[in-house]
């Protein structure tokens, strides 16, 4: 059997979606692959191994189940690697947000961009430097398909130190379209069109029905008041810049220097500061109910996860947007892309998706060696990104501030200089909007010193 390798399993929910994934939507794979699961927490991983046997058995698979806390064994002749890892834990992240709050700066995610996103970033970087030379040694033909935030630098360093075969995967564009079609009340079926820009910062740059552009419609959509409070600061970025962004409003209000200094937009906009430590809280309330039904045979906790998280996304919508009757052309694949790819390649099926990968020119107006969201064909050959051009020059510019701190981050990564962290923080567009250049310094010291376990390999 081939072998499709976990990293991070112990991220329970990732792994119950993409093996229901590989299992429910592809039965043409799902007698296919040795299915490795690795992670370095023991309870976690007997979770994560218990719920793969389970889904196993309910699907009718002959796919063998295998647990390691080791890479170099799990990594043996691996054919795919589909990696989750968050490093740091729930100490780190509440790091992120505690010390730049003392400073004066609040944060919503912390995961992608911005100050939180550069420590997170930092903090992978010895995990990435590993993951690959171990690939390089054992499965050196292998694909790499990375789901671990931020997307773009950890992208960025990955192919700026190995040639190994490598994807960014984010469901934040199919995750808006259907979003938007349920704004505007079209079938997403019925829908054309093309997103481009730097992942969780993309744009959509056509959105038609019949060669009839839907902007308006969407435009005067956002101007129903319930429509509104379901995604302010992303509809307000579409009244200044005249695009749709990809990722949430509580994501974008971090990305650009406009909301989150003020706080009556705070509260206009209903900007969820800290909205990670609450999401971590759901999380390990719903790890507690895989441990309870995996472990211990506790019935009553079974698909209880999607139960907690439709309650509290669902309270997150001041009114919530239907969008009954409403089919998508995803209506028969996963929502994650991961499968997709793979089912591509495996039966020689083309499938069009969109992946995080180095630009090389496919947008005209970004810089040539920074990671872009952008259209991309899986077939049999592998992977192959498509031809943007160029981007509304406003929209570049949006994401050439956050290109411009990724830089920074990933050369000190690649230096190990300490200094081009602090570049990358002074840079931030979020942080020099509400900082001062000492506060910003005297913040950074603080973060790279609270993180200094992870730290070691900047001087």
């Amino acid at each position: 059997m081939k072998k499709l390798v976990f990293i991070g399993a112990g991220s329970i929910v990732f792994t119950k979606r993409l093996l229901n994934d590989l299992f429910s939507y592809y039965p043409e794979l799902k007698d296919t692959f040795t299915i490795r699961l690795v992670d370095i927490d023991n309870e976690k991983l007997q979770v994560a191994t218990k719920m793969a046997q389970m889904i196993k058995k309910e699907k009718g698979s002959k796919s063998e189940i295998e647990a390691y806390k080791e890479l170099t064994p799990a990594l043996k002749d691996a054919t795919y690697v589909i990696n989750t890892v968050q490093i740091g834990g729930k100490k780190a992240v509440y790091t992120d947000f505690d010390i730049p709050e003392k400073y004066g700066l609040k944060q919503t995610i912390a995961d992608t961009h911005g100050i939180g996103g550069i420590m997170r970033f930092l903090r992978t970087v010895p995990f990435f430097k590993e993951l690959i030379n171990t690939m390089e040694k054992e499965c050196p033909n292998a694909l790499l398909l990375n789901f671990t935030n931020p997307m773009s630098m950890c992208m960025w360093y990955i192919n700026s130190v190995s040639e190994i075969k490598n994807i960014g995967l984010c469901h934040s564009i199919p995750a808006t379209l259907e979003l938007i079609s349920a704004y505007i009340k079209t079938p997403l079926n019925d829908i054309d069109y093309e997103v481009a820009g730097i992942n969780h910062m993309a744009w959509v740059l056509k959105l038609e029905k019949n060669g009839k552009d839907l902007y308006p419609l969407l435009l005067k959509t956002m101007e129903d008041e319930n429509v509104w409070e379901n995604d302010p600061v992303r509809f307000e970025i579409l009244r200044r810049f005249s695009y749709f962004v990809t990722e949430s409003s509580e994501h974008n209000a971090e990305y650009v220097s406009y909301f989150i200094k003020d706080q009556k937009l705070i509260k206009k906009l209903k900007i969820p500061i800290r909205e990670t430590i609450n999401r971590l809280e759901l999380n390990e309330k719903i790890y507690q109910t895989y441990k309870k039904y995996y472990l211990e045979g506790d019935e009553s906790m079974k698909d209880k996860d999607e139960q907690m998280k439709a309650e509290y996304f669902g309270k997150k919508m001041s009114t919530p947007v239907k969008n009954d009757q409403i089919n998508t052309p995803e209506e028969n694949k996963p929502h994650e892309y991961a499968m997709q790819i793979i089912n591509a390649i495996e039966e020689k099926k083309d499938v069009e998706f969109y992946g995080i990968v180095p630009n090389h020119s496919m947008i005209t107006n970004l810089p040539y060696d920074c990671e872009v969201e952008i259209p991309c064909i899986a077939d049999r050959n592998g992977i192959h990104p498509t031809y943007v051009g160029e981007l509304p020059s406003q929209l570049a510019t949006l994401n050439i501030s956050q290109i411009s701190t990724q830089r920074l981050a990933v050369r000190a990564a690649l230096t190990g200089k300490k200094e081009y962290v602090y570049y990358a923080m002074l840079l931030d567009p979020l942080a020099s909007s509400v900082l001062s250049m000492d506060e910003i310094n005297n913040m950074t010291k603080e973060l790279i010193n609270a993180n200094a376990s992870y730290l070691n390999y900047l001087s």
